[in-house]
């Protein structure tokens, strides 16, 4: 469809879809997709629409008002925000953009881990990858191909995958990023040994209350709730799958003695190892 809005090229193009009800209740998907260009004197101010907007900027300028900050996008940046609050974007001098407005089950979760990482504002060092998704989408609407709701959600992710696994120029929150995940790392092939809180923070270089710091920012739990949680889930597969006694299993996965594994188990599932062995049974 040809863009009517004022102050738009009648080069530009967008679509409008709307998902079947399979691919609100499982998929990422596609509400509309556009390549605009836009003159001088643009500007857009919305309470909500709902849905996340993405951006990538082939052209031009613009100013961004979003979340209380106002910031200037340009040429290569892309912009991602949740429509649903107030956003305001405009330009004297105009720019171009291919955009994405998409929205289904995990978009918010995927939004609120990528900008609080990259901001809403941000570029890649080779964004080629994602244009090209971007445009697969625009261009399965333009063509006028059958939709595989699949394939479009498919797209989406890809491109939300690519902005997690980016990141940013800031080589403090490379290193510590790099640091955090070869302490998993070590977690995962020693965690049934008797691994202390200063043995990984010299292990990744900081000082134990920086180290713990970083690593519940990066993972969302401190280093003891990790092993901990890794000691759980691993008791809770050799109790359901192997014959090996309780004792057995508490000193298999890492705890110091029965009474303490018991107590951890507990507190996190609510019932006794013994319990859920028992229940898996049944």
């Amino acid at each position: 469809m040809k863009s009517c809005e004022k102050f738009v090229s009648q080069e530009s193009n967008y679509f409008i879809y709307y998902p079947s009800k399979t691919a609100q209740k499982m998929f990422l998907y596609p509400l509309y997709s556009g390549h605009f260009i836009y003159k001088s004197g643009y500007s857009l101010y919305r309470d909500s629409y709902d849905s996340f907007l993405l951006k990538y900027i082939k052209k031009g300028s613009f100013t961004l008002e979003f979340d209380g900050q106002t910031q200037q996008v340009s040429e290569g940046n892309f912009v991602l925000i949740d429509c649903y609050k107030p956003h305001a974007y405009y330009s004297d001098t105009g720019w171009e953009s291919i955009w994405c407005h998409f929205d289904g089950v995990t978009a918010r979760a995927h939004y609120s881990s990528i900008v609080s990482r990259l901001g809403n504002v941000f570029f890649l060092t080779d964004p080629y990858p994602v244009i090209k998704k971007l445009t697969a989408i625009y261009d399965t609407f333009y063509s006028g191909d059958v939709i595989k709701e699949p394939l479009l959600s498919k797209y989406l992710n890809d491109i939300l995958t690519s902005f997690h696994l980016y990141s940013p120029i800031n080589i403090m929150s490379r290193d510590h990023t790099n640091a955090v995940e070869e302490v998993i790392s070590y977690i995962n092939k020693h965690f049934t040994e008797n691994i202390t809180i200063a043995d990984l923070a010299e292990k990744a270089g900081f000082s134990q209350y920086h180290f713990i710091r970083i690593f519940k920012k990066e993972t969302g739990m401190t280093p003891y709730e990790y092993i901990i949680n890794i000691r759980i889930n691993t008791a809770k597969y050799l109790l359901r799958n192997s014959q090996l006694s309780v004792k057995d299993i508490c000193f298999s996965t890492g705890f110091s003695s029965e009474s303490v594994f018991c107590n951890a188990f507990k507190k996190r599932l609510g019932i006794t190892p013994t319990e859920y062995r028992t229940l898996e049974e049944n």
